[in-house]
């Protein structure tokens, strides 16, 4: 199904967010609650309808205005099923550089790698790779090539994924084109396990996971025993809403700052673009409008989204299967277009 090729259907469908007597439940960390009045002015039932219909599909949160106006969970699935949010660890591992530089365990972004890791994952003293930056990292403008895609076995087989991935050419000059590789978040794990002095899991547990209130889980580790830097964290839907809630209101939570306000600013400015996607890309986060409105998203393999649309004061999550099935790219695509276009656009017309 494509949404955007039936706009006679989706026209009729937004024509029918008609008042529902929708159900209104606080959202995790959200700061306020919207009436049952204003939140029945929108209805998602065709979003619902057509996330329904989607075998791969697992959930479907919206919290809007600071209340959960929508929570549906699909083929099996419940509030405590735990996701596989693949690459969207991308967004929380750049949160955890954004703590650790304003706890002063990393000086700023512009500090080389050579700071944090041992001269034996270099080749030479002299080795151009030294001059890495963590915000090269956080860009996905490394240099190096990609450890992603077709690389990807070789690189997760290997025997130490720091060095194989550091001991990738160099194909252009850091700091200047957006090449998409796991590789660089995964150099951020090991940073923040060396800078801080814990686990990635332990220092994301203490500074992130806790103020918002809950406990994350263990994900895998490569064969050093560092996290894996940006996939397979593993989060209930209702978790990823509240890391999206966190950055909706600028960091704080329960009248903490838990993310500097100023790094969810930088994170958000655009600093390259996929070749494969044409979508801009800032820390961690990738950037686009959304039915008109500026939004970013943490965005993993397979159809697991938490989009942020801070001008609605919106955060839709989506998790799906993970598996790596060829329908999957279609499916993406048809939960990128029913949050687009069935979530987000009826909100901006309620909001005329």
């Amino acid at each position: 199904m494509s949404l955007c090729h039936h706009d006679g259907m989706l026209r009729r469908s937004l024509g029918a967010a008609l008042v529902i007597g929708a159900v209104v439940m606080t959202a995790p960390g959200a700061a306020g609650q919207v009436s049952l009045a204003n939140a029945s002015r929108v209805s998602f039932d065709e979003a619902v309808k057509a996330a329904a219909e989607l075998p791969r599909i697992h959930s479907l949160l919206v919290s809007w205005r600071g209340a959960l106006v929508l929570e549906r969970y699909f083929n099996g699935r419940r509030a405590t099923s735990p996701a596989n949010i693949k690459s969207a660890s991308k967004s929380v591992i750049s949160a955890l550089v954004g703590i650790a530089i304003e706890r002063g365990h990393i000086m700023d972004v512009q500090q080389p790698v050579s700071a944090f890791l041992s001269s034996d994952q270099f080749a030479t003293r002299d080795d151009p790779r030294r001059q890495i930056t963590i915000e090269d990292l956080l860009t996905m403008r490394s240099g190096l090539e990609s450890t992603s895609n077709r690389n990807y076995g070789a690189w997760v087989t290997s025997r130490n994924w720091v060095r194989h991935a550091l001991s990738r050419p160099l194909l252009n000059e850091p700091g200047t084109r957006m090449r998409y590789s796991t590789g660089n978040t995964h150099l951020l794990s090991a940073i923040l396990t060396k800078a801080s002095g814990k686990s990635t899991w332990q220092f994301a547990q203490d500074t992130l996971a806790k103020p918002l209130g809950f406990t994350l889980s263990q994900w895998p580790r490569d064969p050093q025993g560092i996290y894996f830097g940006g996939n397979d964290m593993v989060m209930t839907p209702r978790q990823m809403l509240a890391f999206g809630e966190l950055y909706l209101k600028r960091g704080r939570v329960n009248g903490v700052q838990v993310v500097p306000e100023a790094w969810i600013d930088a994170s958000m400015v655009p600093r390259g673009r996929s070749d494969i996607s044409e979508r801009q890309y800032g820390y961690g986060w990738w950037i686009r409008d959304l039915a008109g409105q500026p939004g970013f998203y943490a965005w993993g393999f397979g159809g697991q989204f938490i989009f942020v649309v801070p001008t609605l004061d919106l955060v839709v999550v989506s998790t799906s299967s993970a598996d790596g099935a060829e329908e999957r790219r279609s499916h993406r695509r048809t939960v990128d277009e029913i949050i687009e276009y069935l979530i987000v656009e009826p909100v901006v017309d309620a909001n005329r």
